[in-house]
């Protein structure tokens, strides 16, 4: 092809093929999704199996509280190779990722002082999994890891068309009035023992909030875990009461990763789907 012009088509074609090749790793495609909450411009990751034949269950990703980064990717692509279309959301808006505690905090801090608005904006992210042709929009569940764990479970209280969802380390803020009876969701909460950032007293007042509801939850506690036990670069942000666990990530994982069977199970079962 040297000393040659490539005719535009060709030139296309070779391009379309880079770039699908730089997003596909082994059995798993990714993708990037740009959509928005009102004004706002967000950008999600959407990763799924495409040796996989028809829909399979989706599983929404909510990030910690610096933003959508490659730790959320990186789960991701784990739950995509479980067979699940797995879509990370973004709640701060497109590109905003930060290290900077302070930045993290006010960013965050916004959806904390207003429910309502964490609310909206992970029904944005769930509305556009939904609309994914590889998800099963009756078969959706959500995870969270730190904010992410509080937002999931803000989406539950709202009333949202999910199985499940699972929050690691979150701050489970207890359910309002009138939350009880709108969530559809089973809840699971992955709890770090030694996690001096969540009390034992903002644990009570959610396991409170939600007694004698209909809502079934699940409260996991490991020993010796401290604030984002599942995040491998915990130990580096010098931040006290946060830190690495090796056996609450994996144990935490794999309990997720039965909840999510039998929450599934339970959906194929109802709807005549096949389960995974």
């Amino acid at each position: 092809m040297i000393g040659k012009q490539l005719p535009f088509a060709g030139l296309m074609f070779i391009l379309v093929v880079l770039a699908t090749a730089r997003q596909t790793e082994g059995k798993v495609v990714m993708r990037t999704i740009a959509y928005s909450d009102g004004e706002v411009q967000l950008e999600g990751y959407f990763a799924w199996d495409d040796t996989i034949a028809g829909k399979r269950p989706g599983v929404l990703i909510v990030h910690a509280w610096w933003g959508l980064g490659e730790d959320e990717k990186a789960r991701a692509r784990q739950l995509a190779e479980l067979g699940y279309a797995a879509f990370a959301l973004d709640m701060y808006g497109a590109g905003k990722f930060t290290d900077d505690p302070a930045q993290a905090g006010q960013w965050a801090g916004a959806f904390y002082q207003d429910r309502q608005l964490g609310r909206t904006r992970a029904a944005a992210g769930l509305k556009v999994l939904a609309e994914q042709p590889e998800a099963d929009a009756g078969r959706t569940a959500a995870i969270g890891y730190c904010f992410g764990g509080t937002i999931v479970l803000e989406l539950a209280y709202s009333g949202a068309d999910l199985r499940g969802v699972v929050s690691f380390h979150g701050n489970p803020l207890p359910a309002m009035e009138g939350d009880a009876d709108r969530t559809r969701a089973r809840l699971l909460v992955c709890h770090g023992a030694a996690d001096t950032l969540v009390p034992a007293e903002t644990i009570n007042a959610f396991t409170k909030s939600l007694e004698g509801s209909k809502v079934d939850w699940q409260l996991i506690t490991y020993s010796g875990a401290k604030h984002s036990f599942t995040t491998r670069s915990a130990d580096r942000v010098a931040i006290p009461g946060v830190g690495y666990h090796t056996d609450a990530d994996r144990r935490s994982w794999q309990h997720m990763r039965v909840f999510f069977e039998e929450i599934f199970r339970q959906a194929a079962t109802e709807s005549g789907a096949p389960t995974r």
